[in-house]
């Protein structure tokens, strides 16, 4: 492994700057520090979910793998021209999605967020996965960003979308669905 820090403040960000993984100095608001910045806010999200007690363990593997793959993610977007996403990472998303979403009814109207603690934090990572998704396609209309890194974000907003339907009738027993019109 690379350098461990021993201090965590450094002052070098004091200026509204920050450090590249390759040592180029950026603005902190670059889309590049943006679009990284927003896949670890993604990984916290999915941690939250983590921390709910008694998680189906299926899903405390999936999404263990997941903040894993969310560093190798960031990593990649961290480093100009730096390679490790591949096909594999959403291949590997999509086999879980299938496999959780087997067991699921096929749906006829929207899901409300929610659902309980954790169905409720999984969907909340999946708006922040969608959103770094969002600042990577940004990225990539400045910078070349390799196909393989949105995919794998847009694969993995629909599997926390699935797994919070799984969660939500873990804690529930039932999803809540949109009704239409409530106010007409």
């Amino acid at each position: 492994m690379g350098n461990r820090l021993s201090r965590i403040y450094t002052r070098t960000g004091d200026d509204g700057t920050t450090g590249l993984g390759d040592g180029a100095r950026v603005d902190k608001d670059a889309p590049r520090v943006e679009a990284y910045g927003t896949v670890d806010e993604a990984n916290s999200a999915v941690g939250l979910v983590l921390a709910v007690p008694g998680l189906p363990a299926a899903i405390v593997a999936c999404l263990t793998e997941v903040q894993h793959d969310l560093f190798d993610v960031g990593a990649e977007l961290c480093i100009p021209g730096h390679r490790v996403v591949t096909e594999a990472y959403a291949t590997q998303l999509e086999a879980a999605l299938d496999a959780f979403n087997d067991a699921l009814p096929p749906l006829k109207e929207f899901v409300l967020p929610g659902g309980g603690p954790a169905a409720a934090a999984c969907h909340l990572a999946r708006t922040v996965v969608r959103r770094a998704e969002r600042r990577v396609w940004s990225l990539a209309r400045l910078e070349a960003v390799a196909p393989d890194v949105p995919r794998y974000l847009n694969r993995l907003s629909d599997l926390l979308f699935v797994v919070a339907r799984v969660l939500a009738r873990h804690e529930q027993g039932s999803e809540v669905l949109w009704k239409r019109g409530r106010g007409a």
